[in-house]
């Protein structure tokens, strides 16, 4: 008796008890160029996504989509995000101390190279010859730390629907030079084996750092992920990953 009773006790037990539901964190984000986001759903941000799922974070689980920037940035600043954020930078949303959203450490970081064909390379060390050169740059970007650099390089600039469009724009003899991410840069050079006919030179700015932003009312769920992204850096895990994107 005592045994069916004991029984019964833990078959009511598990009937009453609340399944453990996962709680889905979507991430935006408003990159659409190579290496981060890749046209076959590959890219080091679905990458990163699929890392933080593996490791299991509670009961969180991360879903990565697309926004486009300027709704983006109206969402955050109305309050109706309804996720994080990946690859942004403080500085991009007037939070340099860092208190209107919460940050996460720089996971990678990057910084902006002007393109030109090899057989006519634009150099920013000439200031004589970048006057009247045509400049692609991509519509609706910020180019924090080279904005003063390139409204007084008196170069005409042009603005294309993508970086990927822009360079193509480039070896098409539209453009005299492009103005990309170096990540970005390399990325094509090398997918489309380009490194004789494409000129790469790093502009002097300070490089760009990609974080993860979350509302505060994310404060739990980021919790979770912020100390993750600390250690990305010194993954050799995630440091695989990356190295098949360079």
């Amino acid at each position: 008796m005592k045994n069916l009773v004991l029984r019964l006790s833990i078959l009511c037990a598990l009937l009453l008890a609340k399944p453990t539901v996962a709680e889905v964190v979507t991430v935006y984000t408003s990159a659409g160029f190579a290496p981060l986001m890749l046209g076959d759903g590959r890219g080091m941000y679905p990458d990163l996504i699929g890392y933080l799922n593996q490791r299991k974070l509670g009961k969180l689980t991360f879903r990565l989509q697309y926004m486009p920037r300027k709704r983006l940035q109206v969402k955050l600043e109305d309050g109706s995000i309804d996720g994080m954020v990946i690859g942004m930078m403080p500085e991009w949303f007037d939070d340099v101390e860092q208190k209107k959203y919460l940050w996460s450490a720089s996971f990678a970081s990057d910084r902006h190279a002007l393109v030109s064909l090899a057989a006519k390379p634009v150099s920013p060390d000439t200031p004589a010859g970048l006057v009247g050169a045509s400049v692609g740059l991509t519509l609706g970007y910020h180019y924090p730390g080279i904005d003063g650099w390139l409204a007084s390089s008196r170069m005409l600039r042009s603005e294309g629907a993508s970086d990927e469009k822009n360079l193509e724009k480039l070896l098409l003899g539209r453009l005299d030079c492009v103005i990309v991410a170096e990540s970005m840069a390399r990325y094509f050079i090398r997918a489309h084996a380009m490194s004789s006919r494409l000129h790469v030179a790093i502009l002097a700015s300070p490089p760009t750092e990609r974080r993860m932003l979350a509302p505060h009312n994310y404060a739990a769920a980021f919790g979770q992920i912020a100390p993750v992204l600390k250690k990305l850096k010194d993954d050799p895990a995630w440091q695989r990953i990356v190295a098949t994107y360079q």
